[in-house]
């Protein structure tokens, strides 16, 4: 892969002299930090759930639709952001969104209203999606392709390291020592921060806006589309999927819209959303591919390594958080060390990508070791293995799907390439929420056909617990019940633990799975490519 010069913006008009010196520096600062205050947003209720439903007085239901809203919003404003640039440009487009994202962050921490806070979070997420394309087309379209790989890994930093590793500790230790509504006073300040550098960063030099109309037809199906199965996907394993009719239903519709919204991008008419022409490209076409598979494991692994703490390790959202933060560092560490190979080596970014899947394999094969008496310095190795495997894996990723894109496509290419991350992180926690409660209740019953009256073994394990007891000063009359339902609570938790092993391991051996997929999948794309050339 060559990383082609980038010498015009995305409406065909050429681009000012690359951004160098302290504006250009500015500029990255501010784009990183309005991505880390997307990720704040994106990531509170993850960790303020429990006090937000107490103070809004939510039902489960009720609740589960801002988590729909966000996201759903979100993949929508990916797929709006090249008609926003196009129309508005890159510059006014960029610091609207930015300061849009703010307001919103502001508004919601100051209500309790379940309903304000659904439609609140509606305009989050869709300002933070066209935020997170917008930001990484400019960067890409302000800085010499040689500067790429060092500008990429601090948007990375922000639009991927930090909602997989620090915010979930900052989001905790808010949740621990204040309440939920300062979460999102945190994104207000840092998207301050962020526009105020953006500002100063200087404008883009760019033609006339566009005269391309709004593909109002296919809006509307990738709307319907995204709400329909990112509920599905949030709430499918709570229902017990396709066995409730509101989720086979859904399922049924979004699918349905997607797929007509597809075939429209098919037609003749110029006003498409999406340009798939990007597919053209066998770089971006296979970059595309294993960003869905990367997503699956970044977010998969940043939502059960916590969950796995506080639920069978008893830790707070604080303590689990911090299990996390070594990994965050060992990924920017990683990210920098890549981009300079990249920058000063001549490395082509595809060379990191398969170090990258081995260490994240082994990672999460440690972790799938992990026992109800396992501690943060037990799994230490595996979490800093992550974060390495992590850093090898995005920046590479990021560079092969888009340096080589022409400037004509490059918003369509960063558009689909966060839809692919974002949909593959959806479908890795659904996936492991529905293994996790599947194999919970299949172990727990497994492991009580073990535990019967008169077996020697449970007679003397109650006898332990029982004597255990009675040295606390539990009263002889209540030991034997007392000891019966700590047997039972041990076996619950045992039937836990091996269930998030399985998870650990699953991640590991999906990339296991999906190796010889895609090495075939690349196969066929070269050869494709010998006999189709790119327009």
């Amino acid at each position: 892969m060559s990383m082609q010069s980038l010498t015009t913006a995305s409406n065909g008009v050429p681009l000012q002299a690359s951004k160098t010196g302290l504006r250009g520096w500015i500029l990255i600062v501010g784009i990183s930090l309005a991505a880390l205050a997307e990720a704040v947003a994106s990531t509170a209720l993850s960790t303020g759930r429990l006090d937000m439903i107490g103070d809004t007085h939510a039902t489960p239901d009720e609740f589960a639709w801002l988590d729909v809203a966000f996201v759903s919003a979100k993949f929508t404003g990916f797929a709006m952001t090249p008609w926003l640039i196009n129309r508005l440009s890159g510059t006014v487009t960029l610091r609207a969104t930015t300061g849009l994202l703010t307001l919103f962050c502001g508004l919601a921490a100051l209500t309790a209203n379940i309903d304000l806070l659904t439609a609140i979070r509606v305009l989050q997420g869709f300002a933070g999606g066209v935020l997170l394309v917008c930001g990484q087309t400019v960067l890409f379209q302000s800085f010499h392709p040689h500067r790429q790989p060092i500008v990429q890994s601090f948007f990375a930093t922000g639009a991927v390291v930090a909602p997989a590793t620090f915010v979930p500790l900052t989001s905790g230790w808010i949740i621990d020592s204040w309440s939920w509504n300062w979460i999102f006073l945190t994104a207000l300040a840092v998207g301050l921060v962020a526009l105020a550098f953006i500002v100063a960063g200087g404008r883009l030099k760019s033609g006339e806006a566009s005269s391309r109309q709004l593909d109002w037809p296919g809006l509307t199906l990738l709307t319907v589309s995204a709400v329909a199965l990112t509920y599905v996907l949030s709430q499918g394993s709570r229902w017990n999927w396709l066995e409730d009719s509101r989720i086979a239903v859904l399922a049924t519709v979004g699918t349905v819209a997607l797929a007509i919204f597809a075939l429209s991008l098919f037609g003749s008419h110029k006003d498409k959303l999406i340009d798939l022409s990007v597919f053209r490209h066998q770089d971006f076409a296979f970059a595309f591919t294993v960003s869905f598979v990367a997503g699956f494991a970044l977010n998969g692994s940043a939502y059960i390594i916590p969950s796995f703490a506080v639920s069978v390790l008893g830790m707070t959202a604080t303590e689990a958080g911090w299990l996390l933060v070594p990994s965050g560092f060992l990924f920017i560490a990683t990210l920098l060390v890549v981009a300079m190979l990249l920058r000063f080596t001549g490395l082509p970014p595809i060379a990191t990508v398969p170090f990258g899947v081995v260490t994240f394999m082994t990672a999460m094969w440690m972790l799938s070791q992990s026992n109800g008496l396992s501690g943060a310095p037990d799994m230490s190795l595996a979490i800093l293995l992550r974060g390495v495997g992590l850093g090898l894996l995005f920046l590479s990723l990021t560079l092969v799907a888009l340096a080589g894109l022409p400037q004509a496509t490059l918003v369509y290419g960063v558009a689909l390439f966060n839809v692919g991350r974002l949909a593959g992180g959806q479908i890795g926690v659904a996936s492991l929420q529905t293994l996790i409660d599947h194999q919970t209740a299949q172990n727990l019953s497994v492991l009580a056909t073990n535990i019967t009256n008169g077996r020697p073994a449970v007679t003397d394990r109650l006898v332990q617990i029982g004597n255990l007891l009675t040295a606390k000063g539990v009263e002889t009359a209540s030991t034997q019940k007392a000891a019966i339902n700590l047997l039972g609570r041990q076996v619950a938790t045992q039937a836990t633990v091996i269930s998030y092993d399985t998870a650990f391991l699953a991640i590991a051996m999906l990339f296991l799975a999906a190796a010889p997929v895609l090495i075939a999948y690349k196969i066929v794309l070269g050869r494709f490519a010998k006999h189709s050339t790119p327009s």
